[in-house]
């Protein structure tokens, strides 16, 4: 290059973004938004997040919003006895409170927690549960109808927790082989159990139902259901493919509180319960009875009928046989068994 012609200066290199060659910091994420974050990253249930959200919030507001990082086993213990002692909670709402301040400090903060879990942790009262008879089951079925009626039989026809027959998708459910699957059921374990026959024909005329309404949300520009984990960027057009459909779909649409978009999620618990409690109180009956209340008389009843425990065991899904062993408490009548010589 001739000694005339001026040489080029060489700027700094800019970054397109920012406009200037240092890429800025973001600004640090409060608390809860770490914490919500973790449970994601674990996979846990939206109602996990916020359950773990509420107990970590409280115990900041009971020490007076200090930050957690500055408190340690000492304060944690303090707020757990005032739980029992004031508060009077049920032990298994304090084991709740204490997994949710554990997650903060082990996953969140990081940070090691002097606590002995043994003396703080409560100990649960083991309680039989309420087993309906035969004729009980009936009586409370034939006070409900439609769609409560339809899920309550699956309760105790399949011996479904409530939030796994909500869960249900179009997918899982077999009719040839009268099967139904239960995907990421409690503790993220999936599995099979039976389809009773008589609930074949019912499902499918309700899925003719909820497939026309399913069609009418295609038409309006909805019509998508939220996936488990990343699928839906594995899978961009399954959210609005019949499979993936709820079976027991909520009358109108809502806003995911993650992602906003506009959704059709599945039939929420509360409408079920209600029903199970007002169909109780018409059937007169003087039993403290739940949507869980059916499940517990279905493994009951398959005892009585002479199937063995190892099997109830898997269609309930439990992983230790001991959960399952509950039951064969609840078919000892009258001290073990034993008959009273008084009824001689």
């Amino acid at each position: 290059m001739p000694d005339n012609v001026p040489k080029p200066i060489l700027k700094p290199r800019v970054d397109i973004l920012t406009g200037d060659g240092v890429l800025p910091q973001p600004p640090p994420k409060k608390l809860l938004d770490r914490v919500r974050d973790a449970v994601r990253v674990k996979h846990y249930s939206y109602q996990t997040e916020k359950t773990y959200a509420q107990w970590i919030r409280r115990y900041i507001l009971f020490h007076d919003k200090r930050h957690p990082s500055e408190m340690g086993g000492a304060e944690v213990s303090a707020f757990l006895t005032h739980l029992a002692v004031e508060q009077n909670v049920a032990a298994s709402t304090q084991n709740q409170a204490l997994s949710a301040i554990l997650f903060l400090y082990r996953e969140v903060l990081q940070q090691p927690l002097e606590l002995n879990l043994d003396a703080v942790r409560a100990k649960r009262p083991r309680h039989l549960p309420t087993v309906l008879t035969v004729e009980e089951v009936r009586a409370v079925l034939s006070q409900m109808d439609g769609v409560s009626q339809l899920v309550a039989q699956l309760l105790y026809g399949s011996g479904l927790r409530l939030n796994e027959a909500l869960g249900l998708r179009v997918k899982d459910i077999d009719f040839a082989q009268k099967q139904l699957y239960i995907r990421d059921g409690k503790g993220m374990e999936s599995r099979m159990t039976m389809l009773p026959s008589a609930l074949v024909e019912p499902l499918q005329e309700h899925l003719l139902r909820v497939k026309r309404l399913h069609q009418q949300d295609i038409e309006r520009g909805y019509g998508a259901v939220p996936l488990p984990f990343a699928l839906e960027r594995k899978y961009p057009h399954a959210p609005k493919e019949w499979l993936w459909q709820y079976v027991f779909p909520s009358d109108r649409l809502s806003k995911d509180p993650r992602s906003e978009a506009i959704l059709r999620y599945h039939r929420h618990e509360s409408n079920i319960q209600r029903a199970v409690k007002a169909a109780v109180k018409s059937a007169k009956l003087a039993k403290r009875v739940s949507c869980h209340t059916f499940r517990h008389s279905f493994a009951t009843h398959l005892l009585q009928n002479g199937y063995d425990i190892r099997t109830v065991q898997e269609l309930l899904g439990h992983k230790d046989v001991k959960t399952t062993m509950v039951y064969t408490h609840v078919l000892n009548r009258g001290g073990r068994g034993v008959r009273s010589p008084l009824d001689d």
